[in-house]
C-alpha cells in the first residue's frame, strides 16, 4: 500500500516544481516512520512483563514446575512463573477460601471432584476452544478422564495433568521366603498371600504385614482405598441409575465381600494391625509384604530405600477387574489477568520432555497416553504396571459430583471406626448394618442435592 502511494506521489512531483516535491516526500517519509513506530509499539505492548502464580497440593512436583517455569521463561523472557505448593488438605482448605474471593493463583493444580463445587458455582472458567480440541484429541487422555472434566453444564474444565494410578507393590525377597510364584493375579490369591506373608514375633505380635490396608486417616483416602478393592467385587461408592441420578453402591454383597475382607485381615487372619506401619513407610522399612499404592511410591522409594528388592504388577481380578485413576488438572482462575499465557505454560507443562521429567522425577504417571515415557521406562520398568492395558482392564474415576466429595469422606468415616470393631468377625449382620447405615447416609446426601436415584 505503502509502494503504490509513494507511486502515485512521485508521478504527480512532475507536475510541481522541486521544492513542492521535497515537501510531500517529507509528509510521506513521516507518515512511513510513523507507522514503523505503530508497529514496533505493538510489539513493545505484546512483549510486556507477565508474571503467573501457580498452585499446588503435591509438594513432590514443585521441583518439576519450577525447572519446567525456568524453561519457559528462557523462550518468553518476559514471562515469570511463581509457585507455591502445600500439604494437600491445607491446599484444600486455602483454595476453599481463596477461589470465591477471587484471590487464588493463576493456575490451580487440583483433582476434578474437590473442585466441582467451584465449577457448579461458576467460580472458574471452561477451557477455551484450543484447550477442548487439545484435551479431547482420541487416544491423548483416557477417556474416563477426559469425560471427568465436564462440569454438569456440559463444558470441560481444566486440562489433564498428571494421574494416580495403582498397583500392587510386593517384596520379591519376602513372596519367595514365602513360597509364592508372584504377585497375586486374583482377589482370592490376594487375601491367601496376605496370610502367608504375615509375619509374628515369639509372644505373637504382629511385626511384619502381608497386605497393608488403609485403616486410619483424614480426609477421603480411606473411602478411595477401600473403593480400589470394592470395584472387582463388583460394587462402587455410588452408581448412576439409567436417568442419570445416583445411589449408594456397595449396600449388597460388593460391600459386604470387601468390608469382611477388612475385618478378617485385621482381626481374624490378623494379617495387618492398627499398631505398626503403614503404606509407603511400611514397605520401605520392610514391615509389609504388600501393597496397593500410587506410581509415586517408586521414586519415593529410590530416595528412601534404594537396595529394595521388589517388583510391581497390575491391580488383581475379581468379578471384574480395573483399576481408580485419580486425575489431577491445571486450571485457569477467573482473576486470572494473562489467561492465554497460563493456557500456553499448562500445554507447555505436558511437552514429551516435561512429561518425562516429571516421571523421572517424582513417579507421578502423566495422563497423556500419547506421550514418548520410552525412556523413562527402559530407565525404571516397574512403571509398567501402571500403564497395563487389557481389554477387560477397566479404568474408571471419579464421578464429577459437588457433592462426591462428602460422601467418600462420611463413608471413610464410618469405615475407620467399623475396622475398630472386632465385633464384627463372623457377623454378617453387624456388618450389613453398618453398610446399610452408610448408604442411609450416601443417600440422604444426594437426595439433598436433588440427585438420588429413588
Amino acid at each position: 500500500m505503502i509502494i503504490v502511494l509513494i507511486s502515485r506521489k512521485v508521478s504527480n512531483l512532475r507536475r510541481c516544481n522541486m521544492k513542492k516535491a521535497f515537501l510531500v516526500l517529507s509528509v510521506i517519509v513521516l507518515v512511513v516512520c510513523t507507522i514503523s513506530a505503530g508497529g514496533k509499539t505493538e510489539k513493545s505492548q505484546a512483549a510486556q512483563p507477565i508474571t503467573l502464580s501457580l498452585w499446588g497440593g503435591w509438594p513432590e512436583i514443585q521441583p518439576v514446575y519450577e525447572k519446567v517455569a525456568a524453561d519457559y521463561t528462557k523462550l518468553h523472557p518476559n514471562v515469570t512463573i511463581k509457585i507455591l505448593t502445600h500439604p494437600l488438605r491445607e491446599f484444600e482448605q486455602k483454595l476453599s477460601a481463596t477461589i470465591p474471593a477471587d484471590q487464588a493463583s493463576d493456575i490451580i493444580e487440583a483433582s476434578p471432584y474437590p473442585v466441582q463445587k467451584f465449577i457448579a458455582a461458576g467460580l472458574l472458567p471452561p477451557a477455551p476452544p484450543k484447550i477442548v480440541e487439545y484435551m479431547t484429541k482420541a487416544g491423548r487422555f483416557p477417556e474416563a478422564l477426559v469425560e471427568a472434566n465436564k462440569g454438569e453444564d456440559g463444558k470441560y474444565y481444566g486440562l489433564n495433568y498428571f494421574q494416580g494410578r495403582h498397583a500392587i507393590f510386593w517384596n520379591t525377597d519376602m513372596f519367595k521366603e514365602a513360597g509364592l510364584p508372584g504377585a497375586p493375579k486374583t482377589m482370592d490369591e490376594l487375601i491367601s498371600y496376605a496370610q502367608k506373608l504375615a509375619k509374628r514375633d515369639a509372644q505373637g505380635n504382629l511385626i511384619r504385614s502381608g497386605l497393608s490396608l488403609r485403616l486410619s486417616g483424614g480426609g477421603s483416602g480411606v473411602g478411595e482405598k477401600f473403593w480400589m478393592y470394592l470395584y472387582p467385587f463388583g460394587g462402587s461408592i455410588i452408581e448412576q441409575a439409567p436417568n442419570g441420578k445416583w445411589k449408594a453402591g456397595y449396600n449388597n454383597e460388593a460391600g459386604f465381600n470387601t468390608l469382611k475382607m477388612y475385618i478378617d485381615m485385621v482381626w481374624k487372619f490378623k494379617t495387618d494391625d492398627h499398631k505398626i506401619k503403614h503404606d509407603a513407610e511400611a514397605f520401605q522399612l520392610q514391615q509389609t509384604a504388600m501393597f496397593a499404592r500410587e506410581s509415586w511410591v517408586i521414586g519415593d522409594t529410590k530416595k528412601k530405600a534404594p537396595a529394595l528388592n521388589y517388583d510391581t504388577a497390575p491391580m488383581p481380578r475379581g468379578t471384574r477387574w480395573g483399576d481408580l485413576s485419580t486425575g489431577v488438572n491445571l486450571y485457569v482462575s477467573r482473576s486470572c489477568k494473562n489467561p492465554d499465557t497460563a493456557w500456553d505454560f499448562i500445554l507447555f507443562l505436558n511437552s514429551d520432555e516435561n512429561l518425562r521429567y516429571l516421571l523421572d522425577t517424582t513417579g507421578w504417571l502423566p495422563q497423556r497416553m500419547d506421550a514418548d515415557l520410552k525412556a523413562s521406562l527402559d530407565k525404571e520398568p516397574r512403571y509398567k504396571a501402571f500403564l497395563f492395558s487389557h481389554p477387560d482392564y477397566k479404568i474408571f474415576t471419579y464421578p464429577t459430583l459437588p457433592e462426591y466429595d462428602e460422601i467418600l469422606t462420611k463413608f471413610a468415616e464410618r469405615m475407620v471406626k467399623a475396622f475398630l470393631d472386632s465385633s464384627l468377625v463372623d457377623n454378617p449382620d453387624g456388618i450389613r448394618k453398618v453398610l446399610a447405615d452408610a448408604a442411609a447416609e450416601t443417600n440422604a446426601i444426594l437426595k439433598r442435592a436433588g440427585k438420588l436415584a429413588e
